[in-house]
């Protein structure tokens, strides 16, 4: 989100401006290449120029750790970073290397991030999360790390604070870091629509699979309700955006939803952001109709209710390259609360 709502910002300042992930541990096929997925959606989302495969030299498939503690080859995983970094540098203004967690993340096959900024000869911006105590400890700890490699830490951003502590959190940490000699270089406010997921977050991140028309795919999901009730209890609990987890057989609870759904007027505003069908049951044909001429994508799966509830409830929510509503978001919150000419001229 942070490197997202830079690279946006920077756009706005220099003309060539390029993106590398040197190690990616979540990757994707793309184009025929394993990279990390943060820069596929920089790429698509940014509209970045230049080879896919050098945004993202080392992307971790599984059995990469293992086989590499066997018998990896080093120095050939180095010379990838480097001459990736070498091309999707060249002829830029300004580059943004995104890490992969903290500081220490990649030392089990000797490519920390802080070994890959001194490999880099890159000047760092820690991220860290809202809080005061945690945050504060968690920059020590990595500043630890980056000092041990030689590495400049040009300050902090903090993200996803809590607007009910947010002058509180923000003059504390001011406070505690000036004495460290950090500079605190933004603040960034907790955004719910950031934290919760599209539909699309959900199907990729899931086993469900799509057994409606792809309508809805970008609709967000702030509510969860698992349809286990009578109709007329389960009406008042369905909120805004409601995502309906029921088994595949309670057409009642899904008639009297979908009904209310499509109602102009409501005394209490309800609407459904998405239906998953539990159990591998899928209701009759016209109940499906009904449900795709209101637009509303359905998903489905073979595992009970409870299970499929956890699992959402569990998503690890990240940006896709579809979720052009969320990029717009971070984008504004980097320009609104991040000091990016600051940046800048820490950078010199």
């Amino acid at each position: 989100t942070i490197s997202l709502g830079l690279i946006k910002a920077l756009k706005k300042r220099f003309k060539k401006v390029a993106f590398i992930k040197p190690v990616g541990q979540r990757y994707v096929l793309e184009r025929g290449y394993k990279v990390d997925e943060d820069s596929v959606l920089i790429e698509k989302v940014c509209g970045m120029r230049g080879s896919i495969k050098d945004m993202s030299p080392v992307a971790i498939d599984k059995g990469f750790t293992e086989n590499y503690i066997r018998r990896g080859d080093h120095r050939k995983l180095v010379d990838n970073v480097i001459a990736s970094f070498e091309r999707i540098s060249k002829r830029k203004d300004v580059v943004i290397i995104e890490g992969t967690g903290h500081a220490g993340v990649g030392s089990i096959f000797d490519l920390s991030n802080a070994k890959v900024a001194n490999l880099l000869d890159a000047k760092v911006i820690l991220v860290t999360s809202g809080g005061i105590g945690k945050p504060m400890d968690e920059i020590d700890l990595n500043m630890a790390l980056f000092e041990r490699e030689g590495v400049d830490v040009i300050g902090v951003i903090i993200n996803k604070v809590l607007a009910s502590k947010y002058k509180k959190v923000k003059d504390m940490l001011k406070m505690g870091l000036k004495r460290k000699g950090i500079d605190v270089l933004g603040v960034i406010p907790y955004f719910s629509k950031l934290s919760n997921p599209t539909i699309q977050n959900i199907i990729d991140e899931t086993n469900l699979k799509l057994v409606s028309k792809k309508v809805g795919l970008s609709n967000i999901v702030r509510n969860i309700f698992i349809g286990a009730m009578e109709p007329c209890d389960a009406l008042s609990f369905i909120e805004i955006d409601s995502l309906l987890i029921i088994p595949g057989d309670r057409k009642d609870v899904i008639m009297a939803v979908l009904t209310v759904h499509l109602l102009k007027k409501q005394k209490r505003k309800i609407s459904i952001a998405g239906i998953i069908l539990t159990g591998g049951i899928v209701p009759n044909k016209k109940i499906m109709k009904l449900i795709e001429n209101a637009d509303i994508p359905v998903l489905l799966s073979k595992d009970h209710t409870y299970k499929v509830s956890s699992e959402i409830h569990d998503l690890a929510v990240k940006i896709g390259p579809l979720d052009k509503g969320k990029a717009l978001i971070a984008e504004n919150l980097v320009m609104d609360y991040v000091d990016v000419d600051r940046i800048l001229e820490k950078t010199k």
